[in-house]
């Protein structure tokens, strides 16, 4: 196993979700239930298995376009996404 890899996955991963509509919306699911721990398995699952289909995507996109290309292409998406929410009339 590539720990380095594991490591760097994991980081990128939790900073991402910290404060997301996720981890906002789990919160207000576990401020309701009467059983944490289902909240906490439900959206362990969901995330187990939006990461699969992630990793799945990743694998087929990449045997088609360069690594590089689409880390080009996430760069610019996430920067359309931003000016979006920055300019966007309230």
């Amino acid at each position: 196993m590539d720990w380095k890899l594991l490591a760097s996955t994991f980081a990128a991963i939790f900073v991402a979700e910290l404060g997301d509509k996720t981890q906002l919306a789990t919160l207000s699911l576990a401020s309701e239930a009467s059983s944490r721990w289902t909240i906490f398995a439900g959206a362990a699952l969901a995330l187990v298995c939006t990461s699969a289909l992630g990793v799945l995507g990743g694998d087929v996109v990449s045997r088609f376009v360069s690594p590089v290309w689409i880390r080009r292409i996430a760069g610019v998406v996430f920067i359309v996404m931003g000016l979006h929410y920055l300019l966007k009339k309230a």
